[in-house]
C-alpha cells in the first residue's frame, strides 16, 4: 500500500463564483455546487437557502465545529507518511498496487458537483470511497453524498472499468459501518437529487423547508428561520 497525496489537475477548469449564491460556482456555463450540500439537503434543503442564497450568517453548532477538527487531526496525521504524486502518476501505480488518499478532489462539470473526498483506495481491481462521519448510522443523506463523489470520480475517469465501491466510516475509527457497490441503480438515484439540486440553484422550483421538528430544534437556523416549527 502506498500512502499519496494526490494532486489534482484542475488547470484546465476554468470557473467563476456565480454572483449571488454562496459556495456556487459557474463551470463551463453550469452551476457547479459542493457535493456536501447533498447532506445537508437530506436533513433540510431549507436551511441551503437560508445560508447560501440569503447570506443569513449564524454561528456554526459544536457538531460542526469538533467535525472540523477531527477532520484535520486525520489530514495532518495521514500527511506525516504521504507523498504527493500527481493524479496520471496516481492511476499508473494503482494499476499495479494499492494507492490511498485523503482530501481527494473529485469534479464533474457535466453534472455541476465538485467535492473532496475523506479518503479514497485505489487498487488494481476496485476504488473504495469513504466518507467519515460522526456516530453509526447511514442515513439516506450520508449515502447520496458518497454516490456524488462516486458519480464524479466516474465522470473524470470514464476509460477506467475498475468497480466503484462507497462507504461510510465512523471518524477517527476504522469502523466501517455501511458500504455497497456504485452501479448503474445508485448512479440513477444521485443524477434525479443532483438533478433536483441544479431545479433549486436556477430558481425551477424552490426549496422545501423540513417537517421533522426535532430537525428544526437542532439547526443552527432555528432562530432565524421563518418556517421554523421548533419555535411556534
Amino acid at each position: 500500500m502506498i500512502s499519496k497525496n494526490i494532486k489534482p489537475e484542475t488547470q484546465k477548469i476554468k470557473s467563476r463564483w456565480h454572483p449571488s449564491i454562496r459556495q456556487v460556482q459557474i463551470i463551463e456555463n453550469k452551476p457547479n455546487f459542493p457535493i456536501s450540500w447533498l447532506n445537508t439537503q437530506g436533513y433540510c434543503e431549507y436551511s441551503l437557502y437560508l445560508e447560501n442564497f440569503q447570506h443569513i450568517q449564524v454561528e456554526d453548532t459544536q457538531q460542526m465545529t469538533t467535525g472540523t477538527d477531527e477532520h484535520q487531526i486525520l489530514e495532518d496525521e495521514f500527511k506525516k507518511t504521504a507523498t504527493v504524486m500527481s493524479y496520471d502518476e496516481m492511476q499508473e501505480i494503482s494499476q499495479k498496487q494499492k494507492v490511498v488518499s485523503r482530501e481527494f478532489f473529485v469534479i464533474s462539470p457535466s453534472d455541476g458537483i465538485r467535492g473532496f473526498i475523506d479518503e479514497i483506495w485505489i487498487m488494481p481491481d476496485s476504488v473504495v470511497i469513504i466518507d467519515d462521519k460522526p456516530g453509526d448510522k447511514a442515513y439516506d443523506s450520508m449515502k447520496n453524498q458518497v454516490y456524488a463523489y462516486a458519480l464524479a470520480y466516474q465522470q473524470m475517469n470514464p476509460d477506467d472499468k475498475r468497480d466503484i465501491y462507497v462507504a461510510l466510516r465512523t471518524r477517527l475509527t476504522d469502523n466501517i459501518f455501511w458500504q455497497t457497490k456504485f452501479t448503474s441503480n445508485e448512479k440513477y438515484q444521485i443524477k434525479r437529487l443532483i438533478n433536483h439540486m441544479q431545479q433549486l440553484i436556477t430558481g425551477k422550483t424552490f426549496f422545501k423547508p423540513t417537517s421533522n421538528s426535532n430537525k428544526c430544534k437542532a439547526c443552527r437556523f432555528n432562530q432565524v428561520c421563518d418556517n421554523s416549527i421548533s419555535i411556534k
